[in-house]
């Protein structure tokens, strides 16, 4: 079933606000799939609460900044974002029902690690909020950036 920012893109009635909304869904979504690891797999957690704090700290700042620079948070969706996404997801739910799988767990981390340091170059690419930025190549070829660029020189 495809989702409703799928739709919203193919039907060309995709919004700012929108692309907002889903991007906390998809925040959201994650948050309560680490609760449910908390609840069912709190060794593992705190097993590899190192690892976890080396890939969530720069993600924290990740938004720190755009909150700084934007007022809110990105809403980029690049396909590292996705790939991050289905990776993080597939090993939520893997761990939820049969167990951590650590060359899974650790995928997800580097993946996790690589898509913030593109979200945060994009932020310093982009001098206005944007939404769908597939990622850096095409955001170096975005009339979007090149616009908002050239209206901070003259």
């Amino acid at each position: 079933m495809p989702s409703t920012a799928f739709l919203a893109r193919k039907l060309k009635i995709s919004s700012p606000r929108g692309a907002q909304l889903d991007s906390i869904g998809d925040q959201l979504t994650f948050v309560m799939g680490l609760i449910g690891l908390w609840v069912c797999e709190n060794a593992f957690i705190r097993e590899n609460l190192l690892i976890i704090a080396v890939a969530f700290v720069p993600y924290m700042l990740q938004m720190l900044i755009a909150f700084m620079k934007y007022g809110k948070a990105t809403a980029f969706h690049t396909y590292l974002a996705k790939s991050s996404a289905v990776v993080q997801g597939t090993f939520i739910l893997w761990s939820l029902f049969f167990g951590p799988v650590y060359w899974l767990f650790y995928v997800m981390i580097v993946i996790g690690i690589l898509e913030t340091i593109e979200e945060v170059t994009l932020i310093f690419m982009y001098n206005d909020w944007v939404e769908d930025v597939k990622g850096i190549y095409w955001a170096l070829k975005d009339e979007r950036r090149l616009r908002s660029d050239s209206s901070e020189r003259i």
